[in-house]
């Protein structure tokens, strides 16, 4: 609990009787490497935080070669199928752990309690979306600007970790591109 305290001690002062609140209403959740956690139409009843691990966020697909990774999730991140646990609707997509990944979560009707009982808890809401908005934009941006090789470069400078967690297929479907463009790409550098 450690590192979600240390994270959110950066964006604003909890009060003690906040945390210990906010605390009470979290568990803790070990995934096994490359498990589904949640599936296509299901609703997100969690917004968690990554204590250790990597989650894909995906688009299914029939055919798993043409599987559509648009999201990847590390250490010290909120995870979630945000738009679905927000709307409490069924998801788009599959929120898949790439390696064990322990989560720390608070489900949607406790962060309502959160969200009523806590002076801080609005303020943590709404910088949370804002970064997983800022994010999201940020993606959508480099998509439409970058060459499918500057999004490459771009990804692994932001991200070296990727290359000893996550297989370059889902790299692939990330930046853009076919598993062949990117080995190509690969050459090149």
């Amino acid at each position: 609990m450690e590192q979600i305290k240390a994270h959110l001690d950066q964006i604003a002062t909890l009060s003690k009787f906040d945390w210990e609140f906010f605390m009470s209403k979290l568990h803790r959740r070990v995934i096994p490497k490359k498990t589904v956690f949640l599936k296509l139409n299901e609703i997100e009843n969690h917004i968690s935080f990554i204590e250790s691990g990597v989650v894909r966020l995906y688009i299914p697909k029939d055919n798993p070669e043409k599987e559509i990774t648009f999201g990847f999730s590390f250490e010290n991140q909120f995870i979630s199928a945000y738009d679905s646990f927000l709307t409490q609707k069924p998801s788009a997509y599959e929120l898949q752990a790439l390696t064990e990944t322990t989560l720390v979560s608070i489900s949607y009707n406790d962060l309502q309690d959160v969200y009523k009982t806590t002076q801080i808890g609005n303020l943590i809401g709404r910088l949370t979306a804002e970064r997983l908005f800022l994010i999201k934009s940020k993606r959508e941006q480099n998509l439409l600007n970058l060459s499918a090789e500057e999004r490459y470069m771009k990804l692994f400078k932001d991200r070296p970790e990727l290359l000893k967690e996550v297989p370059l297929k889902y790299v692939s479907s990330y930046i853009g591109v076919t598993a062949q463009a990117l080995s190509r790409i690969r050459k090149r550098l």
